[in-house]
């Protein structure tokens, strides 16, 4: 099915304030943000596929997602991706433990953090990651040797909630 639009935004503010003997108060602020507007197909800023879930993983456990044909769409048909354009990881602020990202046993998805490389979201945090609009290749996906993004409760004694959304390609 194709996408008739698909976006990934993401910003930062911080401003810092300093008090001045006699001259009062001097501001710095600072501001970062970036936006990824997609259209629908397989090239440079474009996505075709899209996944999104709410997931929950019992105490210690861990899941391997599979980005080539496992995951389903909105309307319960399989996706494959070859390529990942943008994606979002969001850990419930009910989480006790940390959600671990990365580092799947076999067929690793490496193109984002490597083979054993992983990402830790705190309780209520968050990791966001995007292609730039002129990136053809975004993160490649290889089916059935690369292609199993691995998610992990990272303790015991309780589950973990997140949610995922995966903007990417099918070519």
């Amino acid at each position: 099915m194709p996408l008739s639009s698909a976006m990934l935004a993401i910003a930062a503010f911080a401003e810092q304030n300093v008090s001045a003997a006699n001259l009062g108060t001097s501001r710095a602020p600072q501001a970062l943000s970036r936006q990824m507007q997609l259209s629908n197909g397989t090239g440079a800023g474009k996505a075709d596929r899209v996944y999104s879930a709410r997931r929950t993983l019992a105490a210690s456990a861990n899941e391997d997602l599979d980005l080539a044909g496992v995951l389903l769409d909105a309307y319960g048909a399989a996706i494959t991706f070859a390529r990942v354009k943008g994606l979002v990881i969001a850990a419930a602020a009910a989480n006790t433990n940390n959600v671990v990202v990365g580092a799947a046993a076999t067929n690793a998805w490496t193109t984002l953090l490597g083979a054993t490389g992983t990402l830790t979201i705190r309780p209520g945090g968050f990791a966001a990651v995007g292609t730039g609009l002129a990136d053809v290749t975004g993160y490649a996906v290889t089916a059935s040797t690369g292609d199993l993004l691995r998610i992990t409760n990272g303790g015991a004694g309780s589950s973990v909630t997140y949610d995922i959304h995966i903007i990417g390609a099918s070519a």
